[in-house]
């Protein structure tokens, strides 16, 4: 295909408008990023399995017991004690810990979570504990009762509070146990909507609308998923609400309507249309009215973001210099600045303290040019980056989980696209590793 400015291709590069081929741009050597873990993970914490009580069923029980220590491990903020260092004395309660024993080596832990598991009247009901470990006198951090349904689901929950509970506590921010992700996943020829919990269990799909449909983004409040679907005028940006299970209306126009992305405030929509000819990034209210458009140049604008923080700015990928690159600019779209300078740069993320955008990046994209499509993260502010992936295949699609230590994103490790996958790392671009098999792609993670 022949190099043009205005020579566009609809691909499923989030079915993003993309350039066709042009020669990779040579853009200045970023500075790279200097940053240490995202946790330091000095804080050794034990998780102690819960001591069974009143008819506790075994297999519940052990989903909570995994599910504890995988939220605790996946964290990214304990030194977690290997359960095999753990005592074997199981305690139930606050008389039954005997923390000096937590406390010596090999578990060396400075703080114990740790309670007790029954099963009453079709629901498990569990005493969680957490102790500080160093502190005889006044040990008990805090305790707390967690009631669910008897399941396996249940369990599951049940841990996902007490582990967020337990990172509130020690660390001071907000887990994501109980958070979700929306993602497309293929079904034939066509893609539907998913959803899951944030470690990968619980998948099930939420649309099914029998056609194409990509980019999912979820509303602050949980309650609605924004999309793009293709129909007979092409794609249309629709919405589902969780809350009633269904489309919900969203005012139709013509041209392509794609990449819709929620402001902090869950009253503005900002996405790319075409409805003027150029594709854009237009804003209109969640319905779809009063749709305005904030930028203006020859070029394809597509993939807007809003800074989650304040909700004042707005970073997309635009194509108006030759091959995609990443800018931001002000809500109303005055003070434009360009971020990324060369290669082919895509799918820009806004990290939940305004600091970091996560996108994709080849940045020595063009004909037989070594290298590959990765996850990077650059400081706004100083425009320096870290490369987070590294020969796993192409990524896209990087997602922020909402405390900020986590990243989700797809990834096609072998060329093929039906093989790609959702996977999640650390913001450092640690702890890598798959949440669904193949056919799934372009995660967004829940704002809570």
């Amino acid at each position: 295909m022949k190099a043009s400015r205005q020579g566009l291709v609809f691909t499923t590069f989030s079915t993003l408008l993309a350039l066709s081929i042009l020669p990779a741009a040579h853009g200045q050597d970023w500075n790279v990023l200097e940053t240490g873990k995202s946790a330091s993970a000095s804080t050794r914490l034990a998780a102690a399995d819960l001591k069974p009580t009143g008819g506790a069923a075994d297999e519940a029980k052990h989903t909570f017991d995994a599910t504890l220590y995988a939220d605790l491990a996946s964290a990214g903020l304990f030194d977690l004690v290997s359960k095999s260092q753990n005592p074997q004395a199981t305690p139930g309660s606050q008389s039954e810990m005997n923390l000096g024993q937590w406390a010596a080596a090999p578990a060396s832990a400075a703080y114990v979570a740790f309670g007790n598991f029954a099963a009453q009247n079709g629901k498990i009901v569990v005493n969680g504990f957490l102790d500080d470990a160093k502190n005889a006198q006044y040990p008990q951090i805090f305790t707390k009762l967690y009631n669910q349904d008897d399941s396996a689901e249940g369990a599951r929950q049940a841990a996902h509070e007490f582990a967020d509970d337990i990172i509130l506590r020690l660390a001071g921010t907000a887990g994501i146990a109980e958070t979700k992700i929306f993602y497309t996943k293929k079904d034939g020829l066509n893609k539907e909507i998913w959803m899951m919990d944030y470690d990968g269990a619980n998948q099930h799909q939420l649309t099914h609308l029998g056609a194409i449909s990509i980019g999912p983004r979820v509303s602050p409040d949980n309650s609605r998923i924004a999309f793009s679907t293709l129909d007979k005028n092409g794609f249309q940006i629709k919405v589902y609400s969780l809350l009633l299970g269904r489309i919900v209306a969203f005012s139709s126009v013509g041209g392509t309507n794609l990449s819709p992305a929620w402001a902090p405030s869950g009253q503005q929509l900002a996405f790319s249309s075409s409805r003027t000819g150029d594709p854009e990034i237009w804003v209109s209210d969640p319905a779809g009215s009063l749709a305005h458009r904030i930028t203006s140049f020859a070029g394809p604008d597509v993939s807007p973001t809003w800074n989650p923080k304040t909700g004042a700015q707005i970073a997309w990928v635009s194509g108006r210099s030759g091959l995609p690159q990443i800018y931001i600019m002000d809500a109303d779209g005055s003070g434009v600045i360009r971020l990324t300078d060369g290669g082919y740069a895509s799918s820009p993320s806004w990290s939940p303290n305004g600091q970091f955008l996560a996108f994709a990046w080849d940045r020595k994209y063009g004909p037989g040019a070594p290298g590959g499509q990765d996850i990077y993260v650059m400081e706004i502010a100083t425009k320096k980056w870290i490369q987070l992936t590294h020969d796993i295949g192409r990524c896209d699609f990087p997602s922020w989980s909402p405390d900020g230590r986590h990243v989700v994103f797809a990834n096609d490790p072998d060329g093929r696209a039906e093989h790609t996958r959702v996977m999640s790392m650390l913001a450092d671009g640690t702890q890598k590793r798959a949440l669904t098999g193949a056919g799934a792609d372009m995660p967004n993670w829940s704002w809570k």
